[in-house]
């Protein structure tokens, strides 16, 4: 019982089959390429009480799963093979490209088969490695296209049958075929990196401490540690863990155990080091100015070893000035002037409402409209000896637009072991604006006995307006009572 086809009963012709046509053998559809991609990377410590299902290489080392754990700071770097599984079929015209896909951004990974046209022998393959440093966590995307040719069998479209010719001529021809394939992992930080800056080493210094927890399940060996400021600034590190020289050994002296163990860097899983910097200016236009609020600092880097000698490089986010604790509310009676960068955050304050024309109205939060006029101490004394009057230097600076005619006051009442000798006031007469200054010099004395005081009770007053300008304490100094 032979299905009743149309052709069957005269109504059309039935349609031409490939074996009409004397096709040569020889052309034919070529064959599909195998694509095979490995990450290459170091094994790792084996350890079997977690459950894993890696493959094991002898009875210390394992293969981990599929690309396994990858760090932001490594290199990626992959095997990519394609391979002519056919055993009589040539796989022709192949071209191979890569990139790899971040949160952010796409990498073009180069290779030599990028543009090659390749012919591949049946059984035969071809490879190559690609690489690109981890800049960013998250997940990634490993982007393969693997193209090659097909050749193609197209009979002409005529039912007719005008002419035999016309109905025999073949069109072969090559089609453009592409294999795309995605590998998609995810890249996280070995390294969980905080930083705490302080200001109090002056109005051109700052102190930045950064820390750095494991939070791989791994050790790691951090190598190097260093900051790396903007121009301008210089860092400098501070007892930085080192064992020999720096603590005074000589050659032959022998090194503890303890010493040599946190000098070397070695960080297990979950544990925390801490690192200490001193960011200063080292420009001739950065001394001047000083490192103000929201000033860049620069940020931490961070080279570290695995296990088996693999290594990686993070960076901290960037890290900035903080305000002065007179602006954030948390002086609590312990601020001082001096060191904290207090007349350096007020002029950058006033400088850039000068510059921004959005902010030309006087806003009450903003540090030059609470300290229009600052008073600050020029190397004050740390350490003064009882009943005995000691010299200190004040520089006064007028930050705001116009032009005042002040007087610098000490109030004998607010001030605590501290006394002013002589008049306690000083007529400074008319400071120009945006920046103008003066310096005037006062004679202080401890009289109430030994211990640590603060100078404090200081305040300007404009002469025209009568407003009083109430200073924070200036400085600090440790009394002293010697005994003969």
């Amino acid at each position: 019982n032979k299905p009743n086809l149309p052709w069957r009963s005269g109504k059309m012709e039935p349609p031409l089959q490939q074996s009409d046509y004397n096709v040569p053998r020889s052309v034919s559809q070529n064959a599909v390429p195998t694509l095979k991609v490995m990450r290459l990377q170091s094994p790792s410590m084996a350890n079997f009480d977690s459950g894993s299902s890696c493959s094991s290489l002898r009875n210390s080392l394992i293969l981990p799963e599929s690309f396994g754990v990858i760090h932001v700071g490594e290199t990626f770097t992959a095997y990519i093979g394609v391979l002519n599984v056919s055993p009589n079929l040539f796989v022709r015209g192949l071209c191979v490209s890569a990139q790899l896909q971040t949160p952010l951004k796409r990498f073009k990974l180069p290779s030599n088969l990028e543009s090659s046209n390749l012919d591949i022998p049946p059984g035969e393959g071809s490879d190559f490695i690609i690489s690109q440093p981890l800049e960013e966590t998250g997940q990634h995307i490993l982007r393969v296209e693997v193209a090659y040719h097909a050749f193609s069998f197209n009979a002409p479209n005529s039912t007719h049958g005008d002419s035999m010719n016309e109905q025999q001529s073949l069109m072969f021809g090559q089609q453009h075929k592409t294999l795309r394939k995605f590998y998609r992992f995810n890249v996280s930080s070995p390294l969980n990196i905080k930083a705490l800056a302080v200001r109090g080493g002056g109005d051109a210094s700052v102190f930045v401490s950064i820390s750095a927890t494991n939070t791989s399940k791994e050790g790691l060996t951090i190598y190097d540690c260093d900051f790396q400021p903007p121009f301008g600034l210089i860092a400098e590190k501070i007892n930085d863990g080192l064992v020999g020289q720096e603590k005074g050994l000589t050659n032959n002296s022998r090194k503890k155990a303890v010493d040599l163990y946190d000098g070397c860097g070695v960080l297990d899983s979950g544990s925390t080091r801490r690192y200490l910097f001193l960011i200063k200016a080292s420009s001739q236009d950065a001394l001047l100015r000083g490192i103000a609020v929201g000033d860049e600092l620069g940020n931490a880097v961070f080279s570290w070893r695995k296990t088996l000698g693999e290594t990686g490089r993070v960076s901290s986010a960037t890290v900035y000035c903080p305000p002065s604790e007179i602006s954030t509310g948390n002086a609590n009676g312990s601020f001082v002037v001096h060191g904290s960068g207090l007349s350096v955050d007020i002029a950058a304050s006033a400088a850039n409402r000068s510059t921004n024309q959005k902010t030309t109205k006087e806003s009450p939060g903003a540090l030059d409209f609470m300290f229009p006029v600052s008073v600050e101490p020029i190397d004050p004394p740390t350490y003064m000896d009882l009943f005995v009057p000691q010299e200190v230097q004040l520089l006064v600076v007028n930050h705001s637009d116009k032009a005042m005619n002040l007087q610098i006051q000490m109030d004998s009442s607010k001030m605590s072991g501290l006394k002013v000798c002589g008049a306690s006031f000083r007529n400074l007469g008319e400071i120009r604006q945006c920046g103008g200054s003066c310096v005037v010099s006062m004679k202080i004395v401890a009289f109430e006995g030994a211990g640590f005081f603060k100078c404090k009770g200081c305040s300007i007053v404009d002469v025209n307006s009568g407003r009083e300008i109430v200073q924070p304490n200036l400085f600090s100094v440790f009394v002293e009572q010697r005994v003969e």
